[in-house]
């Protein structure tokens, strides 16, 4: 139910002036970047302002500074008719000004509180810059590490992404939508981005309705319940209808089913992409199609300004389809507060004050080294000493300032940036024992680069490579045929160890990717992903033993590229590979049906035991709940954080289960010698899955489950359900 101010709005609102409220505008009063979409910043300032003075704009986008915000406001509310303020909006994915590690990356950290920390900054900073709403979290599910922008999901797991879903939009939110530091979340893209055929951006999805429910529609639920007001439709079709046009999609399940009362907002353009989609027969008929499905805003391409009025004067748009959307539109505004206070988070006060620095770097370095991932650790070469040891950095990103961030970084401020090489050397007590050589560009040769590496190596008592992808490689329209090291960089990996000096391999990369020669057979391997802001002290901080890492892959590392769409969960076949019989199985010809590294995979500076499974009973009643326990103890040196995760699998079933399902984790931080019990409860809902019909329900029968440090880990017990009550 709307408010009466609503109504009021709304009912002295001219047609034109309502169509203006679903326009969202690329922000030409304060454009942060006017090379990012050139082809569409054409709109001068005084175009702008001269929209909002008429009414034609309810939202602009990607742009942000609070004394150009305050006078478009001032516009919007003291020379407009009926004085309604406009949203400001940006693409604030993982930091404002202080940059957090990509949202993969945090993803490794499975602490999902951690995300909603950097959350909670990332909008005190995005508001302080007169922000309102971003258009985050990505809650894409992504089983094709060819597809660039898994780097802004959570990975390939369901349950581990609706834990990052609900966090990300609870600390983007804060506990008060009208507060000044509180940003709009807006989960996307709504749906199945992720399962883009063949990892390609843009592509079509053909997908079964069950997999749909399972596996991709679940993190958006997760953050509607958490309480997001804002979904962002996609640019791919769904079985052959364009998500910004599916009725289905928008309406009958999102409103029907879901019951969400917030908008829907398009992604760039993909209103106008529906007749390239030969979807629509042209910009009238996009808009048509696209209204009447359930898209409420239109971004950027003008069609609703353009083609609704006429639509609805012509009764192919019903007035009250628009009446519907606008009202929506308008609740959003009054909702955050903005209809009592135009120029709330538009502050000059709280833009001025620098305070937060300090408190974010310290967030950002704990947030980035909780992200690291130790994939291999082979006669425990890692931790480096921070004195008495010389070492040779080497590699492109040993120095590099350009590719810290990572993909979707707009406001980020460089000057804080800490390379990989300023962390070492504040980390080491002698930084003259330090060589750093580049060896070659992320991706070509130096004359003469691999010569100086190899001599900087054999100088050193062991050889860190700082390897990678540019952060180019990831993010939107970023596909990869090839998820490999680029070539120039394993060709100087393979020269370097060559030396035969112990070696450390430190991964910059937004996917999983699959390693090679040298790279691949490193002594130790480090994922670091893109980490931000304070990615060396971060770094440093593990690689000399400051901080032993905790994290976990949220992605399958292949053994080749090939094997792409890879996943852990995949379900079983009819002819597994198994040690006995490999021949007429379910893998390559070359290489078997097994990761290089498993989803959950993360080695720490201590050593975990893991006591066998019990459970609360091994007949469990239908309705009741299962306690699932194990014993974890450090048998190591140091402290330490572990993962520990639960897995089922469903035996027998009406559809084909999957091998296992990640059903919870617990980071669980335990001293030498220090054991403790890791506990998790299984229901129902954490047994069902869709069925043939397409109705979500647990089946009776038998289940394994287990409590491992990985998906590949761990012996299995296991319990029957019994049949339904009643």
């Amino acid at each position: 139910m709307s408010s009466t101010r609503v109504e009021a709005l709304l009912a002295a609102m001219t047609l034109e002036e309502k169509v203006g409220q679903l326009g969202v505008f690329a922000d030409m009063v304060r454009p942060f970047n006017p090379d990012v979409n050139p082809e569409t910043n054409v709109r001068n300032a005084d175009q702008v302002l001269d929209e909002i003075r008429t009414g034609a704009v309810g939202s602009l986008f990607n742009g942000y500074g609070v004394e150009a915000g305050r006078r478009l406001q001032k516009v919007a509310v003291e020379e407009s008719r009926l004085g309604i303020p406009v949203i400001l909006a940006a693409d604030v994915i993982h930091g404002m000004k202080t940059v957090f590690p990509i949202p993969l990356g945090e993803a490794a950290s499975f602490e999902p509180d951690l995300a909603q920390r950097t959350a909670r900054a990332t909008a005190v900073e995005a508001t302080a810059s007169g922000v309102h709403w971003t258009y985050a979290p990505s809650v894409d599910i992504a089983r094709d590490q060819r597809w660039g922008r898994g780097a802004e999901s959570a990975g390939e797991d369901t349950f581990l992404s609706c834990a990052f879903a609900a966090a990300r939009v609870r600390g983007f939110q804060g506990d008060d939508l009208r507060s000044p530091d509180a940003l709009l979340a807006t989960p996307k893209h709504f749906a199945a981005y992720g399962a883009v055929a063949a990892g390609m951006e843009y592509a079509t999805v053909d997908i079964s309705p069950q997999a749909l429910r399972d596996v991709h529609l679940p993190p958006f639920k997760a953050a509607i319940d958490a309480g997001a007001l804002a979904i962002m439709s996609s640019f791919n079709d769904i079985n052959g209808v364009p998500a910004s046009a599916n009725a289905w999609l928008l309406t009958d399940l999102l409103r029907g089913e879901w019951k969400f009362r917030g908008v829907v907002v398009s992604d760039y353009t993909s209103d106008m992409e529906l007749i390239a989609h030969g979807y629509a027969e042209d910009e009238r008929d996009a808009t048509r199609r696209a209204i009447l499905a359930g898209l409420d805003l239109s971004m950027q391409s003008g069609f609703f300004a353009n083609h609704l009025p006429a639509l609805v004067e012509s009764g192919e748009v019903p007035i009250e389809r628009v009446d519907e959307a606008v009202r929506r539109m308008l609740t959003l505004k009054e909702t955050i507060g903005l209809l009592d206070d135009p120029y709330r988070s538009l502050d000059p006060a709280r833009e001025a004050d620098r305070s937060w620095i300090d408190a974010h770097d310290a967030l950002a370095r704990d947030a980035a080294r909780r992200s690291i991932v130790l994939a291999k650790n082979d006669g425990d070469v890692l931790p480096l000493r921070s004195a008495g040891q010389r070492i040779a950095l080497i590699g492109p990103f040993a120095s590099d300032r350009d590719n810290i961030e990572g993909c979707w970084t707009l406001f980020g401020d460089k000057s804080r940036y800490v390379s990989w090489e300023d962390g070492f050397r504040a980390a080491m007590d002698d930084a003259s024992l330090l060589d750093v050589v580049a060896g070659c560009a992320p991706e070509a040769q130096l004359d003469g680069g691999i010569e100086a590496a190899v001599e900087a190596a054999a100088r050193a008592d062991v050889v860190v490579l700082a390897l990678g992808e540019p952060q180019n490689y990831s993010g939107e329209a970023q596909s990869r045929v090839q998820i490999t090291i680029p070539p120039a960089q394993q060709a100087l990996a393979d020269a370097v160890a060559a030396v035969g000096k112990p070696l450390v391999v430190l991964l910059r990369n937004g996917r999983a990717l699959a390693l090679e020669g040298a790279v691949r057979d490193a002594d130790a391997v480090l994922v670091t992903w893109f980490l931000g802001t304070q990615s060396g002290h971060a770094v440093a901080d593990v690689v000399f033993g400051h901080y032993s890492p905790s994290a976990r892959l949220p992605v399958s590392f292949p053994l080749a590229s090939g094997q792409q769409p890879y996943f852990y969960n995949h379900t079983r076949t009819g002819r597994p590979e198994t040690p006995e019989m490999s021949e007429f199985k379910a893998r390559w010809r070359e290489i078997p049906n097994e990761p290089l590294y498993p989803f959950g995979h993360g080695l720490t500076y201590s050593r975990f035991e893991y006591g066998d499974v019990e459970l609360s009973t091994s007949e469990l009643a239908w309705g009741d709940t299962l306690e699932v326990r194990a014993t974890l103890t450090n048998t190591g040196t140091r402290a330490a954080e572990e993962v520990a995760q639960l897995y089922i699998h469903d035996r027998v079933a009406s559809r084909v289960r999957p091998v296992r399902e990640l059903r919870g984790f617990a980071k669980v931080r335990l001293e030498p010698g220090e054991r403790t019990t890791v506990r998790f409860t299984l229901d129902l809902d954490a047994l069902a899955f869709s069925g043939a019909d397409g109705v979500r329900r647990a089946e009776p029968g038998t289940f394994d489950v287990w409590i491992a440090p990985n998906c590949k880990a761990g012996k299995p017990v296991s319990f029957k359900l019994g049949p339904a009550r009643g």
